[in-house]
């Protein structure tokens, strides 16, 4: 039997998104480009993980959040990349970005970027559910404004802006 209901959710989270980031990324492709696997010259691949993440309203229901994930950059900016991290509540998480942009050389800054990724959230479920908007049986719209740092040769230092709960630090490694 088809819950519609949830259907129709998970359509709505999914427009969201694109929406979101069809508002941001300039590129004439940024709408399939997340889903490619082929690489391309220029592309800029990395490892990226957490080690830290700090809540702006600690609760004794925290646990350690951690990350690992994978990034591809391209040369002409698109973001794509998935992630698997456990969230505030120690609950197995995952965020799937196909959607994203980074702008390098801010202020005029060589070193000094901003990225914003979307895509798809899992993970908060059960009594967790409500810690995340548009939340339908564990998948809602996730969406990352980040500022961050280029330390060269391809490693990077990140501020991710986890909505209003909290800052997570995020270090890239690349990948040749």
């Amino acid at each position: 039997m088809v819950n519609y209901g949830l259907l129709l959710n998970l359509v709505r989270n999914a427009l969201l998104s694109t929406t979101l980031c069809a508002t941001t990324c300039s590129a004439a492709d940024a709408w399939t480009d997340g889903f490619s696997l082929r690489p391309e010259p220029g592309d800029r691949r990395a490892l990226i993980f957490s080690p830290y993440t700090r809540h702006f309203s600690p609760s004794p229901e925290h646990e350690h959040v951690w990350l690992v994930g994978l990034e591809r950059e391209r040369e002409n900016g698109l973001v794509a990349g998935a992630a698997f991290f456990t969230n505030s509540f120690g609950q197995p998480s995952l965020y799937y970005y196909p959607w994203g942009m980074v702008y390098r050389n801010l202020g005029g800054n060589p070193q000094l970027y901003a990225k914003l990724t979307t895509g798809l959230l899992y993970g908060y479920t059960g009594k967790y559910q409500n810690k995340v908007p548009f939340n339908t049986n564990g998948f809602s719209p996730g969406v990352v404004p980040a500022l961050g740092w280029d330390l060269g040769d391809g490693f990077e230092v990140q501020a991710n802006m986890l909505g209003f709960a909290g800052l997570m630090l995020q270090l890239s490694l690349p990948l040749k």
